[in-house]
């Protein structure tokens, strides 16, 4: 079962919530204006097929719209995959500290999850291709990665792909590319491009603040993307769900504003971080995961509770294979200002 950032505080004190990677910029307002105009017709059901959200997504990364599905978060999408590539005495591969939900989509599917340790928090190219067997069919890896932060550069993608025969699937969650800004770094638009078994999956929950929504997509080859559609619910994505995101993927000064604040932020919090003399591992998302003191007093849990008291909200980590560590969101000034005030106390 996969649980959520907790955001509960005592009574009475503010809550700063920075447990779930939310944006702490907020959606576009040209999306909140779509929404309003999508509730005046609450009793229509929505386009099914959710053709204008499709269609301008294609529009501004330059896609075939017909080679784009859209889905309830990119949790559905993921759970589509495994529902129709997945069954019982398959497998499915994926990294030790990789998304919680690459283990339920697999074995909802009735299929085997195959986990593969990682090399200093990434993913490695090498282990995932040793674990393939007759029995792989799906390979996931999100690039970068949650709640490391860490990412392959698009070299070793191309390597590992080629290590794969054509019935393996390999699925990149690109959860958190907008945030990257790294030479090196490909979202998988060019590996889907140019094969026919990669898929790449997004979403609007991230940097495009519409998490409430529950809006996910992904680009693959066309038979991929009819076999999804056969799959898939009716009316999987709501009619407010297809007008915000519409408009939210079409403007681009609020995607630029949340890509600034977050460039800013993740270079002050780390470098704070690491003058408390906290380890961080080196994230290209919008979040960063922080390694405690293993010292009585001074653990992740420990921090967790005194944080938490104060109204500051990280993730704890443990069930992703990190048992004293935290997740912190780059939240707003106030939000990381106040974290790292509170840390200092903490660790003093």
């Amino acid at each position: 079962m996969y649980i959520p950032g907790k955001s509960k505080v005592p009574v009475g004190v503010k809550l700063h919530k920075l447990s779930s990677n939310e944006s702490p910029i907020g959606p576009s307002p040209h999306a909140v204006t779509a929404i309003s105009e999508a509730t005046s017709k609450m009793e229509d059901y929505p386009d099914g097929s959710s053709t204008r959200l499709r269609e301008a997504i294609a529009d501004v990364h330059g896609l075939n719209a017909d080679h784009i599905i859209c889905g309830n978060g990119s949790d559905e999408i993921l759970g589509l995959l495994a529902n129709t590539y997945l069954s019982s005495g398959d497998e499915a591969i994926f990294t030790e500290h990789g998304f919680l939900v690459y283990r339920i989509a697999t074995l909802a599917a009735g299929a085997t999850p195959v986990v593969v340790k990682e090399d200093d928090c990434k993913a490695d190219v090498d282990a995932i291709l040793a674990a393939v067997t007759p029995n792989t069919k799906l390979v996931f890896l999100a690039n970068p990665n949650n709640p490391t932060g860490t990412y392959l550069p698009i070299e070793e993608i191309r390597r590992l792909h080629a290590g794969l025969t054509s019935h393996v699937v390999l699925v990149i969650d690109a959860a958190y590319a907008e945030y990257v800004r790294r030479n090196d770094y490909e979202s998988g638009i060019e590996m889907v491009s140019g094969n026919l078994n990669v898929i790449m999956t997004r979403t609007f929950s991230k940097i495009y603040g519409l998490a409430a929504l529950r809006i996910g997509w992904a680009y693959g080859p066309r038979h991929m993307i009819d076999a999804l559609n056969r799959v898939r619910g009716p009316f999987n994505v709501n009619a407010a769900a297809i007008a915000a995101g519409s408009a939210a993927m079409k403007d681009k000064k609020h995607l630029e504003l949340s890509i600034v604040h977050n460039d800013e932020w993740l270079v002050k919090v780390t470098d704070a971080l690491q003058a408390l003399g906290l380890k961080v591992t080196p994230s290209v998302g919008n979040f960063v995961l922080v390694h405690f003191l293993e010292i009585e007093g001074k653990t992740a849990a420990d921090a967790n509770v005194f944080l938490t008291q104060r109204g500051f909200v990280l993730r704890a980590v443990t069930g992703y294979g990190f048992p004293n560590a935290l997740r912190m969101t780059i939240g707003s000034e106030e939000a990381n200002l106040g974290t790292l005030s509170a840390l200092k106390e903490f660790l003093s």
